[in-house]
């Protein structure tokens, strides 16, 4: 059973970063892609960023491109989002998922991609 633990979420005004680390058990993530999807009060989950297996290859939402950056390390067993710039839209409880399948290309964030989801952490942006 895979576990992932997201952490890293505040309050913070609008401008300012936060870093947001998300830790997985088992020992096949360096295998597979992971992703950051968020989730507003009364919205769907939406993909923000994912990153391949290698951690060569990335993908961001547009609405976050240019301000977010998702990198892992491998040999922790954790992902991490850096988000700058943040703004009162970027509110919501983050998520961090893990891909079902390994070695998968990532061309464009896909929800159903992702099989294993962690507690979440919550952002709030002030205006």
């Amino acid at each position: 059973q895979v576990q992932l633990v997201e952490s890293g979420g505040g309050l913070v005004q609008a401008g300012g970063s936060l870093r947001l680390s998300c830790v997985a058990s088992g020992r096949t993530f360096s295998a597979v892609a992971m992703g950051w999807f968020r989730q507003a009060p009364g919205k769907e989950r939406e993909g923000v960023a994912a990153i391949n297996w290698s951690g060569r290859s990335t993908r961001y939402a547009d609405s976050v491109q240019g301000r977010f950056t998702i990198s892992r390390d491998n040999a922790k067993n954790t992902v991490y989002l850096q988000m700058n710039s943040l703004k009162p839209e970027d509110t919501g409880v983050y998520y961090c998922g893990r891909d079902s399948q390994m070695y998968r290309a990532i061309a464009t964030i896909v929800r159903g991609d992702f099989d294993s989801w962690g507690q979440g952490t919550q952002v709030t942006v002030s205006s």
